[in-house]
Parts: C-alpha cells; structure tokens; sequence
C-alpha cells in the first residue's frame, strides 16, 4: 500500500506541483480514507520525503542500467544524456519551485543526486574514454563533470529554453555536440559523427 501510495503521488505531484496537492486529493484519487493514509504515512512532508528518495533510487537505477549495457563511453555519454535531459524535462517549473520554497531538505537531496551521482558518473565516463582514446588525455574529469552538471540544469530550465520555441531533440543534439567536441580525441569525433545521425 505504501508503494502504491508514493507512486500516485509522485504522478500527481509530477502534474500539479506540490502545493496544489493535498492528503485529500491523494485519497480521492486513491478510493481510501485519510485514515488509512496516515497508517502509512503520518504527514505530507514525509509523503514529499518519500517521494523524492524514491524518485532518486529510481534514477540511479535507470542510469546504472544504462551504464551496464556497455557501451562505449561516447555511446554511453548519449544515452546518459538524452536520460537525463527527458527526466529534468518531465519534472514541472512549479515542482521545483514548490519543493525550494516548501521542503528545501528535499531540494537539497535531489540536487545532491545530480552532483554527487551524476558528478562520479560524468567522471567515470571521461576515465574510460581516454582508456578508449575516444577522449583526449589532458581532460580534467572533475572539472567537465561539474560543467556538465551545470549545462545539464540550464538546457532544460523553461525561461532559458522555452519549448514552445525550442525542441527538445534539437537541445539534446547541441548539448550532445557541445560536450563531446569539447573533449573528444579525433577518434571520438569520428564515432560522435556516427552517432549523432541517430538521436
């Protein structure tokens, strides 16, 4: 019941913002008394709690499965890429507004995934494509994985790319570009070439 509860939660929450939402929504669409959701979860702030670490381990999930498909690293870079640019794209202006000014120890938690967990991921990415000579040697993993970090947050914030005059592929394709060139051997631009057509 706990888990059903987190993930229509998560979905409204997704949808509407966090304040818009309260424990009653959450019940209606449910079909349960508040009752029964206090059984399981006393507050609104812990239902938020939850919501978040569970949409966290469920992104690292998703990346760790990507990175265990083996690709190489300008393959795995993309789909990395595209992964994380759909999911910051799927969460609202007005969630990330509600969660800074409402349950900022949540923000903190959800930013500390994207530098801490996304942060090693980037730097491990750039280890093994210099391994690969996909990567140039004198790259310094730390500083592009923060950069990373940093151009990852700003292609998908709505005031700096709008979409109704952006697209999302023609964002991914420049970030993808923008990152690779940046640090690519000559090798590696030979397969970001043959890679780009497909995104």
């Amino acid at each position: 019941m706990e888990i059903k509860i987190i993930d229509i939660s998560k979905k409204l929450f997704l949808s509407y913002g966090l304040k818009s939402i309260s424990m009653d929504d959450i019940c209606k669409k449910m079909g349960i008394s508040k009752k029964t959701l206090y059984q399981y979860i006393p507050t609104k702030a812990k239902l938020v709690e939850k919501v978040v670490l569970n949409r966290i381990q469920e992104e690292q999930a998703e990346v760790n499965e990507i990175i265990s498909q083996e690709y190489d690293a300008v393959e795995e870079y993309i789909n990395i890429g595209r992964h994380i640019v759909k999911t910051l794209r799927e969460m609202k202006p007005t969630v990330i507004y509600d969660l800074q000014k409402y349950y900022p120890n949540e923000w903190k938690k959800l930013e500390s995934l994207q530098v801490e967990f996304m942060g090693e991921v980037i730097s491990n990415n750039i280890t093994r494509g210099k391994k690969e000579d996909l990567y140039r040697d004198n790259v310094d993993a730390g500083i592009i994985s923060k950069l990373y970090i940093s151009k990852s947050l700003a292609i998908v914030d709505e005031q700096t790319f709008p979409l109704q005059k952006y697209s999302k592929d023609e964002l991914f394709k420049e970030f993808v570009r923008y990152h690779i060139y940046g640090i690519a051997s000559k090798q590696g631009l030979k397969r970001l070439e043959q890679l780009i057509d497909q995104l």
